[in-house]
């Protein structure tokens, strides 16, 4: 209670207002005095919890004051009160923004936006208040405290305003090259935007293929904190499964065009392959120091390509390069072809699709085998039956399996080789 006031005078509502205001103040005092501390584990989450029952007691002690003087000393601390919560706000929006944008899935993307939403409204309402009360009070350090929670307001405002809902094409060769497959297959299929960064080494040839695409509109200005390329996946599927053969037929006409394919890449792979009647099964290989534990394990890929043989079928070796103690006995080796010029110009995104449709059409390929590595999943896009190899079941890319057509999940463990070989046989089978 204030000191020195006399109780005694006070009518009761006053008394109660007084002992409102005294536990307001007391409460506020103590979150202030965290301020200095708000980094370190729980406490910013204890001073949230002061500073609202602080404006809730002050607040609610507010109107049963008729005494004049503790009425303003009341509305200096709720003035106060709010600006700390609209800065805290304005933090809280910050750190929760980049959370949103780093969630795995679109639902929780868009969850945890709508969290930043109802911070960005209470640093509003704040704001408000403690305009509210400094015009009343008219004093210059009650208007001080307001603008400071204006500001707060505005720039949690501009955090939801700012928000970057595009995905990155990433053009560093370092980066997964299949990762494009998914953004520009989720944009033709859901609208997502795409942006590029400027100035990389594939820029000109990332460009050209999405304009190629039709997706020129969808390219936007590169900023900082896109959306997570982990949605793209589930993005993917849920069009799939809403109506496969018309995605399938939207990303093939996108992917491949109408024009007929180069006569250098033909002729190329006619050298190549033309020797083998065969039915073929691409055998990919991934060797990566970026999640290393996912590169193909060499003794595994030569019991794949004897499965492929027994089935009466050519295995073709396609992706990173093959280590030196593999025999490729009944194989063809197409490993590292995609370092060559001829797909590696303005074009080398599409010129890589259509190499794989060139096999299909011309050289008898009726599937591919692989570990989880997204280059595979362009061609499995286009509808070449996919099995991927994965160590347990694969969050990510499961969401295609029974929506993208023909794509298929092999978890490693008792059997997988007999599942592989089940699979072997029935894509060697005519097609009825």
């Amino acid at each position: 209670m204030d000191p020195g006031r006399d109780t005694a005078a006070m009518t009761a509502p006053d008394v109660e207002a007084a002992m409102l205001a005294a536990e307001a103040a007391e409460i506020l005092h103590q979150a202030q005095a965290l301020e200095g501390t708000l980094h370190l584990p729980g406490v910013r989450d204890h001073y949230r919890i002061q500073i609202e029952r602080g404006i809730a007691l002050a607040t609610l002690a507010l109107p049963g004051m008729d005494d004049e003087r503790l009425r303003t000393r009341i509305r200096q601390r709720l003035v106060l009160a709010h600006a700390a919560r609209a800065e805290d706000a304005r933090y809280g929006a910050g750190q929760l923004s980049r959370s949103a944008q780093r969630a795995p899935t679109r639902e929780d993307c868009e969850d945890g936006w709508s969290k930043v939403r109802g911070i960005v409204e209470n640093a509003r309402a704040s704001a408000l208040e403690a305009r509210r009360h400094a015009d009343i009070l008219r004093k210059h350090q009650a208007r001080t405290l307001a603008v400071r929670a204006e500001s707060a307001a505005a720039a949690a405002q501009r955090t939801l305003d700012e928000r970057n809902q595009a995905y990155t094409f990433f053009t560093d060769p370092g980066f997964s090259f299949g990762e494009g497959w998914y953004l520009a297959a989720a944009s033709l299929l859901a609208g997502v935007q795409i942006q590029i960064k400027t100035g990389t080494r594939q820029e000109p040839q990332a460009r050209q293929f999405l304009h190629d695409a039709g997706l020129g509109g969808a390219i936007v200005p590169y900023r900082s904190r896109p959306a997570n390329p982990k949605h793209l996946t589930d993005i993917i599927a849920r069009a799939f499964r809403e109506n496969p053969d018309r995605a399938q037929t939207i990303l093939r006409a996108a992917f491949l065009g109408t024009e007929a394919r180069a006569s250098t890449l033909v002729e190329w792979v006619a050298q190549r392959l033309s020797h083998d009647p065969n039915k073929k099964v691409l055998l990919w290989v991934r060797i990566s120091d970026h999640d290393a534990h996912r590169n193909t394990d060499f003794q595994e890929l030569r019991q794949i390509a004897r499965l492929v043989l027994n089935a009466g079928l050519t295995p073709v070796f396609f992706g990173d390069a093959i280590d030196s103690s593999m025999t490729l006995d009944g194989g063809i080796d197409l490993t590292l072809c995609w370092k060559l010029p001829l797909f590696q110009g303005a074009d080398m995104r599409r010129a890589q699709l259509q190499l794989f449709e060139e096999l299909r059409q011309h050289h008898g390929l009726i599937g591919q085998i692989g570990v989880t590595t997204a280059g595979m999943d362009g061609p499995a896009l286009l509808g070449l039956p996919t099995a991927y190899l994965s160590a347990s079941p694969n969050v990510r890319l499961g969401k295609w399996v029974g929506a993208v057509p023909g794509y298929q999940e092999i978890v490693r463990g008792p059997g997988y080789l007999d599942a592989l070989e089940s699979i072997l046989d029935r894509w060697s089978r005519p097609s009825t």
